[in-house]
């Protein structure tokens, strides 16, 4: 696992109506601060990737469909330097990741659905100074496959 990366699951309480699910809490171990929430649509098949940050910590959870999240540590660092950790994460696996600052990370919807995420980020966007910088997804400096994988 990559230092410093969280994963909470979440519970569901279920009942005649639905279902709720807290995500995310002021008193939570993995909460560094609130900057921006988010929430993103992408269609299956799709891979949205590299990208990291240098001052902000990105917490995602899928709450509609499937993902493939991979993060590569990209921190001198830190004792899990150049390692990569995959998340399936969504319907079937409902979980929030806290992604550290420096870890680059992407996801892969899979399966036929689209997929919806709710992000947290620590610190607001800062238009004239995005903290974003971005990596090919393809990129043969990170040791990942995003290719389907039958196991």
């Amino acid at each position: 696992m990559i230092d410093g990366l969280d994963i909470k699951p979440l519970v569901r309480h279920a009942d005649d109506r639905g279902y709720l699910a807290e995500m995310l809490r002021a008193d939570d171990p993995i909460y560094r601060g609130f900057g921006q929430a988010n929430v993103t649509m992408t269609y299956p098949g799709v891979v949205k990737a590299w990208h990291y940050h240098n001052e902000q910590d990105d917490l995602w959870v899928c709450v509609k469909g499937m993902i493939r999240a991979a993060m590569y540590d990209m921190r001198e660092a830190s004792p899990t330097f150049g390692q990569v950790q995959e998340v399936y994460m969504g319907d079937h696996n409902p979980v929030l990741v806290r992604i550290p600052i420096g870890v680059a990370h992407g996801y892969k919807v899979v399966g036929n659905d689209p997929a919806i995420i709710i992000y947290f980020v620590t610190t607001p966007y800062d238009r004239s100074h995005p903290d974003e910088f971005r990596i090919p997804w393809d990129s043969p400096d990170i040791p990942f496959d995003w290719s389907l994988r039958n196991r």
